[in-house]
């Protein structure tokens, strides 16, 4: 393998009360969720564009468009799904993905587990190289506030 690649990804969607909280393709107990056009999944919309942006492929607004009635409400692990059959993707391995959920509230770590088998089954990964984190912002700013959630990913592939 000559061709390696890297791409980063962040996503941030605002919490309201109307909506479930999904992360990682988990649902979440939450009196709370985020708002968005689709199910709003932060962390792998985050990864979705850092694999897009691996390949300088732009990222999910172009190719899921928010204003698409197709997309209301689409879970993200099958829009993931539909990224990785990307044949620029596809040609590509998966080394490995790394995510940071950043949330000052509710606490998530007894849910790392399910969202790291999730994404390591619609990837193809081994669980050891999914890694999903938390983080607060020691509650300055929108998710210290308690006003949105916001994610980063990064992603290594090669061919």
């Amino acid at each position: 393998m000559e061709d390696f690649r890297t791409g980063s990804g962040y996503d941030v969607h605002k919490l309201v009360t109307e909506r479930k909280l999904i992360l990682c393709g988990v649902d979440i107990p939450c009196e709370y969720g985020l708002l968005g056009h689709s199910d709003a999944d932060v962390a792998v919309h985050a990864l979705m564009d850092a694999l897009l942006g691996a390949l300088a492929l732009g990222d999910i607004g172009m190719i899921f468009p928010d204003n698409d009635p197709a997309y209301a409400g689409a879970d993200s692990m099958e829009l993931l799904k539909k990224v990785l059959a990307l044949p620029e993707i596809s040609a590509y391995k998966i080394f490995n993905c790394d995510i940071t959920i950043i949330a000052q509230r509710p606490k998530l770590s007894p849910y790392r587990e399910e969202m790291r088998r999730n994404i390591a089954k619609v990837t193809g990964l081994d669980i050891s190289r999914v890694s999903v984190k938390f983080t607060t912002t020691e509650k300055l700013g929108f998710t210290g506030r308690g006003e949105g959630i916001a994610a980063s990913a990064a992603v290594l592939m090669g061919r």
